[in-house]
């Protein structure tokens, strides 16, 4: 009987263990969500002033 309880208490664990970590995912996810760049402002052309000083 003993070993028993042991196993589900373990199983708990392991279950609340499982439900932070999918918690932890979705919250990184959310997050990298928030802070992406759309593709379109990134292929932007912008003038790299490092290489026009190269040019003079």
């Amino acid at each position: 009987m003993r070993g028993q309880s042991d196993e589900t208490a373990q199983s708990r664990g392991e279950q609340a263990e499982a439900a932070e970590r999918e918690a932890a995912r979705k919250r990184l996810l959310d997050l990298a969500e928030a802070e992406r760049v759309p593709v379109e402002e990134t292929t932007r052309a912008v003038p790299d002033r490092r290489w026009l000083r190269d040019q003079r």
